[in-house]
């Protein structure tokens, strides 16, 4: 089995944080083969940010980027400009707090999650990609739950006051993600 996933948006929405997190927890914790591919636009934060994490049973050679498994996006923008990469069958995941575009795919499995909106609602919008990772994770199963979770909570230790509020986006987002797949 291997998952070719891009996760695109602006800098500053925790794009690579959030394929970092799903890399290393599944580096870290499993016998799979995971590849890290990050690109930044010419500015971090509002410039364009994106990632390619190829997860595998087998050797990866090196990461396809010309066609994906799975597409998370969380701007316009990054629709637009990753979408006809995405292969039929795959599942697309939309920030559909920002990403308000009709996909005009019919071919492809559509998850819209009110990510901004929800973090907003949570009390701080930098957890948007937690719940975005944790949608990801309930949808597709591709990393046990408890161990992505284990990678944050490593992660962000120096930040412990941070924990409870990314519990609470992650457990949202695995919760949305499973209710989705069903």
């Amino acid at each position: 089995m291997e998952t070719n996933l891009c996760v695109a948006g602006f800098g500053g929405q925790g794009v690579m944080t959030m394929g970092k997190f799903l890399a290393e927890a599944t580096c870290d914790s499993t016998d799979k083969n995971v590849t890290f591919f990050p690109s930044y636009g010419a500015e971090q934060r509002g410039g364009t940010a994106n990632c390619f994490v190829v997860i595998s049973d087998d050797f990866i050679g090196a990461p396809l980027m010309d066609t994906m498994d799975d597409l998370i996006v969380m701007n316009g923008p990054s629709l637009d400009k990753f979408l006809n990469q995405l292969k039929s069958g795959g599942t697309l995941f939309v920030n559909s707090s920002i990403v308000r575009e009709n996909v005009g795919r019919d071919d492809i499995s559509l998850v819209k999650v009110r990510a901004t909106e929800m973090a907003l609602e949570m009390g701080n919008v930098k957890v948007l990609n937690i719940i975005m990772l944790g949608v990801y994770i309930g949808y597709t199963g591709v990393v046990a739950p408890e161990i992505v979770w284990h990678t944050i909570e490593k992660k962000l230790a120096s930040k412990a006051s941070l924990l409870p509020l990314n519990k609470q986006a992650f457990e949202r987002g695995l919760e949305i993600g499973k209710s989705q797949k069903q």
